[in-house]
């Protein structure tokens, strides 16, 4: 590929031979999968044996990028990883901001594959003339900040801390302070003993109409900056901003999900963390919006002694889900957490359910809600694998398979849910259930549309609730194949839309017509353009690329998705949620638990899936998936020699 790629390159490192190989990849699979999730799913699909145990060092360990990332596309500075999570068996993608990606691509490469393991601990240099293989011993057993410290400046870097050396489940991999967190992929990084990877170079993709891509950046850098969410709710109250509109929502979790809402919310909100502890915002590179929190742990308000503030998540999981409603405490929680390499939402969803567990007697421990003294401790010991620690770092759903609790055991396919509660928006319910990573918020989002933003459909209804999940895994899935962060979604709900009172005629009828339009939603658009994601593509890339190719590059790459988890073993009996959220209402007056059982089938059916949520044959043409693999050969490609 000519342009927005480095010529298709992927590295290809084998950590047990040393071996280091440069293929091509080919057009077509850019083409059909750009990049990011889409592009890593097939290339896992393709290259990895069926079976293979996310610890064996025959597991791949992919970082890709994407056409946009390196080009200056507002909130593109990303990378994908992706992998067989040691959590679900399934697929595991996380996503992470920092200067990584960037860097990589500026190296020379689209891709980075890793298999193999490495005797003893390594670190991976990449550099536009020299890849090479490193001693990381001086390293192993550093956090993560004091790793990326003793780095050689000035280079992209992905690393990984104790948790990841000890193969906790949901061990993270960090790249400055953003996180790829979900699905284990730190540990799989440990596993291969490797303890970092870093890159830099000065190339720079090429793009196929540079002033027109400008002109089109400038516009939608002023629509974001324009637009009430991205140009002002996240820049004031970052993603914290959720933790109020949860709570009236009902869907904030608190104590192991018992309850959707709490008195002290408040105390854990972004308007607490703005009136008290805020210092300044901090963003990704190159972002627009900046909706990071710079926060005093100490009431100075010097710039200099300001510490990374938690998202949402973070404050719900290691906050109301805990009981724990002292600010204070969860940025301790959070910087530990980023400093150990642990994702913080299966680290809080564990500990809250250790803490049900120990309440009902089933586990002796001095874990308890309303409790965090020991949390920062807890953490240290799951990192580090001691004691109890060890068995918290397996995750909820092996604790469960240990001591029982599984009816209050918040996982879907073995990953933890984040930080909404299903039972006050169903459809973010069905979306739990079916996302391919397990049970996650960022495959899909559909809970903004019934319970967090500001223009809501019912919440506790079944209608078309399918058709919006579909839209919205789609769309999710589009956006992370193109590499670019969900919070461009944003401004697809026009400003104006956000200016209607709720409760008014004109709010009613509009987001009536969302449920109303479902069938539209989930179904192939006409080739047209009507988003900043086709006009920026077809701008770096030279290829006309339409609405129609962003919403089939969406269910293409879920589909993937899909096809390798039945691969792996996983099938319709894990697309279920726990018998908590089926059956308990979250409140008095509020409707019973969600109604899967009712929308699941629905939903397979417009997926075009059969009753067994397998993809049809029709449907696998209509997307032109091949189901044949094409694996690179391990030592073909170009070869670089290992220093």
């Amino acid at each position: 590929m000519k342009y927005a790629y480095m010529g298709g390159r992927l590295l290809d490192v084998d950590l047990s031979s040393g071996r280091i190989v440069v293929h091509s990849i080919p057009a077509a699979l850019l083409q059909k999968y750009v990049g990011g999730r889409g592009l890593g799913a097939r290339l896992l699909y393709d290259n990895l044996p069926p079976g293979t145990d996310p610890y064996d060092p025959e597991n791949l360990l992919l970082f890709v990028t994407g056409p946009l990332v390196g080009s200056g596309a507002p909130l593109s500075t990303r990378f994908i990883v992706v992998t067989k999570s040691p959590l679900t068996g399934g697929i595991a993608d996380a996503a992470a901001g920092g200067t990584f990606g960037v860097k990589l691509k500026s190296a020379g490469y689209d891709v980075l594959l890793v298999r193999g393991q490495a005797a003893s601990p390594v670190y991976l240099a990449i550099g536009e003339e020299k890849v090479s293989i490193e001693d990381a011993g001086p390293l192993w057993g550093l956090g993560t900040q004091a790793t990326q410290e003793r780095l050689p400046a000035g280079h992209g870097m992905a690393v990984i801390g104790p948790a990841g050396e000890n193969l906790v489940r949901y061990a993270a991999i960090v790249s400055g302070e953003r996180i790829a967190g979900r699905g284990g992929v730190g540990a799989v990084m440990g596993s291969k003993r490797l303890k970092a990877v870093i890159a830099n170079g000065k190339k720079k993709p090429e793009l196929a109409d540079p002033d027109a891509f400008k002109r089109c950046r400038k516009q939608y850098v002023e629509l974001f900056a324009a637009h009430p969410v991205n140009g002002d709710l996240l820049p004031r109250l970052g993603t914290a901003n959720i933790v109020m509109s949860a709570a009236a929502s009902s869907v904030l979790p608190t104590r192991n999900f018992r309850a959707g809402s709490d008195p002290q919310a408040f105390e854990i909100s972004g308007e607490k963390m703005a009136e008290r502890d805020l210092i300044a915002n901090e963003g990704c590179l190159g972002c627009t919006v900046r909706c990071g929190r710079l926060v005093s742990l100490d009431g100075s308000k010097e710039k200099a002694s300001g510490k990374k503030g938690p998202e949402y998540e973070t404050l719900a999981l290691l906050g109301s889900n805990l009981g724990n409603f002292d600010l204070q405490k969860v940025y301790a929680a959070n910087l530990a957490c980023d400093d150990l390499g642990l994702d913080t939402i299966s680290a809080g969803n564990t500990i809250g359910f250790a803490m049900e567990l120990t309440q009902q007697g089933l586990l002796q421990s001095d874990l308890a809600f309303d409790r965090a003294d020991n949390l920062v401790a807890t953490l240290h010991d799951i990192a580090h694998r001691r004691g109890l620690g060890n068995e918290l770092a397996e995750g909820v759903k092996r604790l469960a398979d240990r001591y029982g609790g599984q009816r209050f055991a918040m996982h879907v396919k073995g990953l933890e849910l984040p930080g909404y509660d299903p039972r006050g928006a169903w459809g973010q319910g069905l979306e739990y259930a079916t996302a391919n990573r397990g049970g996650d918020h960022v495959q899909g989002a559909t809970m903004y549309l019934e319970a967090i933003g500001h223009l809501k459909v019912d919440p506790v209804t079944t209608c078309s609730k399918h058709h919006l999940v579909i839209m919205q895994q789609n769309t999710a899935a589009a956006i992370g194949s193109l590499v670019m962060c969900l919070f461009t979604s944003y401004p697809i709900i026009p400003a104006a839309l956000h200016k209607l009172r709720p409760g008014s005629i004109a709010y009613d009828l509009a987001a009536r017509a969302f449920l109303v339009a479902g069938p539209l939603l989930s179904s192939p658009p006409p080739p047209v353009g009507l988003l900043w994601y086709e006009r920026l593509m077809t701008h770096v890339t030279g290829r006309r690329f339409t609405f129609r190719d962003f919403f089939l590059l969406g269910e293409r790459t879920f589909t993937i998705e899909r096809l390798f988890n039945l691969r792996e073993g996983l099938g319709p009996a894990d697309d279920a949620l726990p018998a908590r959220m089926l059956e308990e209402p979250i409140a008095r007056g509020l409707p019973r638990g969600v109604p899967l059982a009712e929308m699941l089938p629905r939903y397979y059916r417009t997926r075009g899936w059969d009753a067994r949520g397998r993809p049809e044959t029709k449907k696998l043409a209509q997307l032109g998936i091949d189901l044949e693999r094409h694996p690179f050969e391990a030592q073909a490609g170009e070869p670089l020699a290992a220093a």
